[in-house]
């Protein structure tokens, strides 16, 4: 059986494209693999009748691609731009120990949290992410292809977004690409609110997403190296090296710009506040207007901060593996020890502090009134320490399983709108009308798919899918 390879690249000097897009013909098959240059990509495979039907949609694809720019090239000959990766030290802290219930340890720092009732989960720099229960056991994995920069839950969806330019949806048992950022953009971090992605890069600039995975603007900062991005109903909060600065979600205009005495080198918001940590060892807040409010005061340069009560009390980590408390007023109530690296992001919930580290940790530290006392006085629970397991979770795929059973979920398709891929709800019930959020990577033309569940946006005009998707065999 033989096999026709086609391998092309487009690669622009001025640094907007540097990708790559290769077709395998082999019989019957085509199978299409593509992404940034450096990268093993995504790869689709996709039967057809007869082998000369195989070949011409083949040409096709090959066809649209060199009008657009693409050219044969070697594969290996240009090399993988290179991505910001943070770097970060951490000093051990001289204060007393934290009291720590338990503590999961993963390979590589961890720069993801995400915690709700349910789960715990971590991402970290070797692009593993794990869920866990409240005690630190393991109830999920994967392993994506590139570091982890974040964790972020938008609803009941939870997202991370990789260092390869991705955003995946971990709501199914495969990791799903829910956004594909432009190849050259340098991530630095980014949040999600109703389908709406917002992203900071290393530039200063901060460019939003729509739910069809569409650019919608792009802003660039007074600074640079935007670590801060959160996103509400209202808009965008940006921190960079200059301050926070705040723009509108439909059009990106400039609501408000604060300065800040350090660069910005980690977010949090509140539904009346944000919280910018920043490098001069200060979190700055500011009202969801503009408006300057309490500053807290660290020891050092903090790395990550959150809230508890809507910002009653401000949590702090810094680069010297210290956590601080501080009343809602800029009080510093107390400052503890880690005992495993500095937190590089923390989430405070059911009355405990979860923090992220540099040396890969995912710990909980009880935060009541009656522990904190203790710990000053010396006295620790017995921390329970798990290991992370040795085994990889699951990876990202663009092969779907099929199915002719269709009476559980919903069923959608894949149809062309112009120049677009678009899928809307064909199962009674639903506004054909409205276009469903659908990882842009698995849609074929004409192509049913079963979701495990649609549900409608939170401001209406669309719909999401939500957890496993198989494509359906007519």
């Amino acid at each position: 059986m033989t096999e026709e390879k086609t391998y092309l690249e487009l690669s622009e000097a001025n640094g907007s494209s540097h990708k790559f897009y290769e077709v395998i013909v082999k019989d019957t098959e085509v199978t299409i693999r593509y992404g940034r240059i450096g990268d093993s990509g995504q790869a689709q495979t996709k039967a057809y009748p007869t082998p000369d039907k195989a070949k011409a949609e083949a040409t096709k694809k090959i066809n649209e691609k060199l009008k657009k720019g693409y050219e044969p090239a070697v594969m290996g000959v240009r090399q993988k731009r290179p991505i910001t990766r943070r770097e970060v030290t951490s000093s051990t802290s001289t204060a007393k120990q934290a009291p720590i219930l338990w503590k999961f340890t993963s390979t590589s720092a961890a720069f993801g949290i995400f915690i709700d009732r349910n789960c715990c989960w971590l991402g970290n720099q070797a692009g593993q992410v794990f869920a866990l229960n409240h005690q630190g056991q393991v109830i999920n994995q994967f392993k994506l292809p590139d570091g982890v920069k974040c964790l972020v839950a938008d609803d009941v969806w939870i997202y991370a977004g990789c260092d390869d330019g991705n955003v995946y949806d971990l709501t199914g048992k495969l990791p799903r690409i829910g956004y594909n950022i432009d190849e050259n953009v340098d991530i630095f971090w980014l949040d999600i609110h109703d389908g709406l992605l917002g992203v900071a890069d290393a530039n200063g600039g901060v460019t939003t997403i729509d739910h069809d995975d569409e650019s919608q603007w792009t802003r660039l900062s007074q600074g640079n190296s935007g670590w801060m991005v959160r996103c509400d109903e209202a808009g965008i909060y940006h921190g960079h090296s200059k301050g926070v600065t705040m723009y509108d979600r439909q059009e990106g205009r400039m609501l408000w710009h604060q300065n800040t005495g350090g660069a910005v080198l980690f977010g949090w918001q509140e539904t009346s506040a944000v919280y910018a940590g920043a490098s001069d060892r200060q979190i700055y807040s500011f009202s969801k207007k503009g408006e300057a409010g309490a500053v807290y005061k660290c020891d050092a340069a903090v790395y990550s901060c959150a809230t508890a009560l809507d910002g009653k009390y401000v949590f702090a980590g810094d680069n010297c593996s210290s956590v601080y408390c501080f009343n809602q007023s800029g009080e510093r109530l107390w400052k503890l020890a880690t005992g495993c690296g500095s937190a590089l992001s923390m989430q405070f919930f059911d009355n405990c502090i979860y923090i992220v580290t540099t040396d890969g940790s995912l710990a909980c530290i009880d935060a009541s009134e009656t522990a904190i006392q203790a710990a000053q006085a010396g006295t620790l629970p017995q921390a329970t320490i798990i290991k992370a397991p040795k085994t990889e979770g699951a990876v990202p795929s663009a092969v779907l399983e099929t199915t002719t059973d269709t009476s559980q979920g919903v069923i959608v398709e894949c149809f062309r709108e112009g120049s677009k891929l678009r899928v809307r709800v064909v199962s009674p019930g639903y506004n054909p009308n409205w276009k469903v959020q659908f990882p842009r990577n698995l849609r074929q033309e004409g192509q049913r798919y079963l979701v495990q569940e649609v549900r409608e946006s939170a401001s209406g005009g669309f719909y999401r899918a939500y957890g496993d998707i198989k494509s359906v065999n007519s």
